[in-house]
Formats: structure tokens, C-alpha cells, sequence
């Protein structure tokens, strides 16, 4: 019986094994590594510390302001990205799949190109672009002197310089998971309802989006969670200035442990709860989406 077994799946758990160990050495080991090193008063170059139980969670929610601010501004960002990037992308898709086979493929590659583009370089490229080329528009053209702002020296436009950064790099990726779910509606569903009087925000509400539902329940969960984990767009662009208005948890995380008093058991927390957050935020949206689609 055991050979018999051995014989049928030896070769699966064979091919499997690599991936796995790989899987807990670099995924599962330093998850439960943070989860102990967050209950302790680890510092960096001390070799000794202490397990100090939830004092780490305690001191950052009754004392740590700057992070309880970064994550404020960790979900604001979060919720204009998810919203703006689906939009942009959905409605991208849209135009090129009703563009023609000839035209899609051009389309695409073009559209696609900037996702491309290495993600620290796009930014060095905007950081440019916003402190320099918008003056010098702003200056030679009279129509777009609205461009002279100060886009990463004014809290309001350092926010939307990093929105308008993101969206450059995700839209694209995006763009293609939803020309991959629009490939897949049958065009006859789309010409019975032209025939019955149906106009295009109808066939969009009733037809496109109940059929690409799988397509835009894996395009959330991708901004979702890339937008919760941002960090180099912001550390390379405002550095999560000015001042700390535009600070992510992650950059928060990043310069607890490494740029100011290297706690890294006090970061380890604070990694742990933006863990959390991703993890619950993600399970209810993947559970509500999966649901639609059951429905849909």
C-alpha cells in the first residue's frame, strides 16, 4: 500500500519540495521570526534582549503619533489608488478591445511600456520631471502656467505627485488582466442586447462587469496589497516629506529600524500590524468579490 502510494505521488511531492522549501525558508520563517522579535525589546548590534510581551503594540498605539499618522495616510493612499487605478485601467482596456484585432496588439505594447520601465528609475524620471520640466512648461507656455505648483514641497501635491507616480507604473498591469477577462465575453451577448435597445453604460453594467468579475477581483487585490506595501515610489520621490506628511507605514517601518534607533524589535511590530491590515482587508475584499462572482 505504502509503495503503491509512494509510486502514485512520489514524483508530485519530488517536483514540489524545491518550491516549498524555498516557500518556508524565505516566506514562512521570517513571518514567524517578526511575530517573536516583535514581542521583544530587540535592538540592533545588542545581543542580549528580552521578550517584553505587547508592550512594543502598547507604546505605538498609546505614544507613537508619527506612525498612527502614517497609517492614516497609508489607507488614504490606498483607497485613491484602488479606486483611480481600476477605473483608469478598466477603461483603458475598454478602448483597445473596441479598437480592432489590427490596432490591439499596437495598443497594448504601447500601453504597457511604462510597467515596464524599472519602478526606482520611473520615479527618479518623475521627481525630474515635477521639479523642472512642469516649471520650465509652466514658464514658456502661458496655457499651462497652473503647472508652476509645488508638487513635492506642498503636502496636497505631494500626495497626488505619488498617486500620479503609481498610477504610471500599475495602470498597465492592470490594463492587461482586464483585456484578458474582456477576451473572454461572448460577443453575441453583447450585439442580442444593441438589439434590444440596450446602450453602452447598460451593456457595461449588466454584461462586461458581471463577466470579468474574476478579472476584477484579482485587479483590486493587486492594488490593494501593492498599495498597502509601497515604499521605494515614496522613499525615492518625497521620502515622506515634507516633514512627514506623506510617510507610508513601510517607510515608517524602514526608518525605525534602520535609519534612526534601530529597534528592530519596535519595528517588528509595527510590520506585524501592517500584516494584519493586509491580511484582514484582503480576506473580507477577496470574500465579497468571490461572492459577486458566485452571483454574478
Amino acid at each position: 500500500m505504502h509503495l503503491k502510494y509512494l509510486r502514485r505521488y512520489g514524483s508530485f511531492f519530488l517536483f514540489l519540495t524545491p518550491a516549498l522549501l524555498f516557500y518556508i525558508t524565505f516566506l514562512v520563517s521570517p513571518i514567524l521570526q517578526g511575530m517573536y522579535y516583535s514581542l521583544t525589546n530587540w535592538r540592533f548590534m545588542v545581543p542580549d534582549y528580552e521578550f517584553i510581551g505587547f508592550s512594543n503594540f502598547i507604546t505605538i498605539f498609546q505614544d507613537d503619533q508619527a506612525f498612527i499618522s502614517s497609517i492614516f495616510f497609508t489607507f488614504k493612499l490606498v483607497i485613491v489608488l484602488v479606486i483611480i487605478q481600476n477605473v483608469l485601467a478598466l477603461g483603458l482596456a475598454l478602448l483597445i478591445h473596441a479598437s480592432g484585432r489590427k490596432l490591439q496588439g499596437f495598443f497594448r505594447t504601447t500601453f504597457f511600456m511604462p510597467h515596464m520601465i524599472s519602478t526606482i528609475i520611473a520615479t527618479f524620471i518623475f521627481s525630474f520631471i515635477f521639479s523642472n520640466v512642469l516649471l520650465e512648461f509652466s514658464e514658456t507656455i502661458p496655457l499651462l502656467s497652473f503647472l508652476d505648483q509645488p508638487w513635492l514641497g506642498d503636502p496636497d501635491f505631494a500626495f497626488w505627485s505619488l498617486v500620479i507616480v503609481h498610477l504610471w507604473n500599475g495602470v498597465p498591469l492592470m490594463m492587461i488582466i482586464y483585456l484578458a477577462g474582456l477576451s473572454g465575453v461572448p460577443n453575441h451577448l453583447k450585439e442580442s442586447a444593441l438589439i434590444d435597445g440596450a446602450n453602452g453604460f447598460q451593456i457595461l453594467k449588466n454584461i462586461i462587469l458581471p463577466m470579468i468579475m474574476p478579472a476584477l477581483t484579482i485587479c483590486v487585490f493587486l492594488t490593494l496589497k501593492e498599495a498597502f506595501k509601497t515604499f521605494e515610489i515614496v522613499y525615492a520621490l518625497t521620502d515622506g516629506g515634507p516633514g512627514k506628511s506623506t510617510e507610508v507605514m513601510t517607510l515608517n517601518i524602514y526608518n525605525e529600524a534602520f535609519s534612526s534607533n534601530f529597534l528592530y524589535g519596535y519595528a517588528s511590530a509595527k510590520a506585524m500590524l501592517l500584516f494584519l491590515f493586509v491580511l484582514v482587508i484582503s480576506i473580507i475584499q477577496i470574500g465579497i468579490m468571490k461572492k459577486r462572482e458566485v452571483e454574478a
